[in-house]
């Protein structure tokens, strides 16, 4: 898991898909033109892509708006229970109503946060606050579960754990949860995400050495062994042996009883493309190895915050089926998604792991390595990569909306779309453990 620590893509940057509009020295022009062909022609006066990004007009586009609403956290349901209305759930309507909506799907609402020092440069939308109530509540338990259901950590962490704000940064990147424990089943999964990264790779006692079968008995905790009754009572014992084992295995019986099969096996597979680049990234470490730019972008693109985006649809309390999620357009989509907000970490992060001991790879440092440049080159040249990133992002996004307009489709976008804001606006404002080189 990235630490919550190219050359530019051919086209121009390509309008983005939400409302807010980001700063000003990272505002793009309109323009939805960027493509993977070599050549690429003009979009043509009032193409599909342009009517969405319009905004919507007509009679029933409001009923797709999937803006936060203002109600304090509800009482948690029954264990396992999903409601059969989820709250924001996306209706059905007539498929002109669709088409003229999917703006108002893709864009933000509500009043802008307190967005922090900002990377000059760096393009990025500005987000609602996140939910204060939603906030405390969140932190609360996911606290009560960490230090009392699994162990995640012993006391003398507990300033870095208050200090990581995971409860201000998944509500901020799931402001459409429909229930509190909507959003701690993202909550959990993302601290034991963490804990395996910090205990098995890096901060905490991690190391490259022996890293895959720690990484493999980890993963059996979502993704069950099935085996004999005669070893099945010791694989079970394994899965209390350590912290991130107890937090992989609890976190994940608590998305199960909200998840569809589906989307558990959806996530089980994120997270083995997680620790295949966490794999990746120890080989190079033991070998003192420093890839280059375009072999690091793949390790990144495995390595990366790829299994959070990904349950947005399990945590707003619906589901994109799985025939519309593996189609190559949506892969695409969600790709481009973890690989930016990934990029993101790498830039925040740089000062943090340039303080810390060894050598830490980040996008930053392999281009001024590979590329002869300077660490400030090498820190511009990846916003740069950041930035064409994004804009492919949103340019994927809005032709996959255009050419799907169904609800849910739409809504997981929309998803996406906004944890890649949330994300961005916890690096940018988690002052705890983040700072800015001084490049400018």
């Amino acid at each position: 898991m990235p630490d919550p620590g190219l050359s530019p893509l051919p086209g121009p940057p390509s309008a983005p898909f939400r409302s807010a509009s980001a700063p000003a020295e990272a505002a793009a022009p309109v323009d939805v033109t960027v493509a993977l062909a070599p050549a690429e022609a003009p979009v043509p006066p009032e193409s599909a892509i342009e009517r969405i990004l319009r905004g919507p007009s007509g009679l029933g586009t409001t009923a797709l708006s999937l803006a936060r609403r203002p109600a304090p956290p509800e009482a948690p349901p029954a264990a396992g229970a999903v409601p059969d209305a989820v709250p924001g759930a996306v209706p059905e309507v007539a498929p002109e109503a669709v088409a003229e909506a999917v703006a108002e799907v893709l864009s933000a609402s509500g009043t802008t946060a307190d967005q922090g020092t900002p990377i000059p440069g760096l393009y990025f939308h500005p987000i609602a606050e996140p939910d204060p109530a939603r906030v405390a509540e969140v932190s609360r338990r996911i606290k009560e579960w960490a230090v009392d259901e699994v162990q995640a950590y012993p006391p003398e962490w507990e300033d870095q754990f208050d200090g990581f704000s995971v409860g201000r940064y998944m509500v901020a990147c799931h402001p459409d949860a429909p229930t509190v424990d909507h959003l701690m089943a993202a909550t959990r999964l993302m601290v034991a995400e963490n804990a395996v990264d910090d205990c098995y790779c890096e901060d905490h006692g991690g190391s490259p050495i022996g890293l895959g079968s720690r990484l493999l008995l980890a993963h059996t905790a979502l993704d069950p062994l099935h085996t004999t009754a005669e070893y099945a009572p010791a694989w079970r014992e394994s899965l209390e042996s350590d912290a991130p084992r107890r937090a992989y295995r609890s976190a994940m019986e608590y998305f199960n009883q909200l998840a569809t099969p589906s989307q558990s096996d959806r996530f089980r597979h994120d997270m083995a493309r997680l620790h295949m680049g966490y794999l990746a990234e120890a080989a190079w470490a033991e070998t003192d190895h420093v890839p280059e730019v375009w072999e690091y972008l793949a390790m990144r693109q495995f390595n990366n915050f790829r299994p959070c985006p990904t349950i947005t649809d399990t945590v707003g309390g619906y589901e994109l089926p799985a025939d519309l999620h593996a189609t190559p357009a949506m892969q695409r989509v969600i790709a481009l998604a973890g690989n930016a907000t990934t990029i993101v970490n790498d830039l925040y992060s740089y000062t943090k792991e340039l303080a810390s001991p060894g050598t830490h790879l980040n996008l930053p440092v392999v281009i001024a390595e590979r590329e002869g440049v300077s660490a400030k080159e090498g820190y511009l040249k990846a916003v740069e990569v950041h930035n064409d990133l994004m804009h492919a992002f949103e340019a994927e996004a809005a032709a996959l909306a255009a050419a799907n307009p169904v609800p849910t489709l739409l809504r997981f976008l929309r998803g996406v779309a906004v944890w890649v804001d949330g994300n961005h606006y916890w690096h940018q404002t988690n002052t705890y453990r983040y700072s800015l080189p001084d490049f400018w």
